[in-house]
């Protein structure tokens, strides 16, 4: 009967790991993806040379986490930016931190 248990108890530990993410959003890495494959781009289209300022204008089309999520898998796909899926956690997760603010 104990082991079954200890046995119950090991498989339910570790399917509670191998459910949960792997890696968790890095911010910095964010940051420094955000400089190198989107932030020029993003200038260019502000018309200012400024990348931040899609992020910040009144007529953003991102009002919620999941709309950013969505965003920027789109530009990776659009743009074939060949990022990976923690790359892309990673620019929401900074994107989120720098200007949207969502919780």
């Amino acid at each position: 009967m104990f082991k079954k248990s200890i046995f119950a108890a090991s498989l339910l530990i570790a399917s509670t790991t191998i459910a949960s993410p792997a890696f968790s959003a890095d911010v910095n890495n964010g940051k420094t993806l955000h400089q190198a494959k989107c932030y020029q781009c993003h200038a260019q289209k502000s018309g200012l040379g400024n990348g931040d300022i899609i992020y910040t204008r009144a007529d953003r089309k991102v009002k919620d986490p999941a709309r950013l999520k969505f965003m920027v898998s789109m530009c990776n796909t659009e743009m074939r930016l060949d990022l990976f899926p923690e790359d892309e956690a990673d620019l929401v997760a900074y994107l989120n931190q720098q200007f949207y603010k969502f919780k």
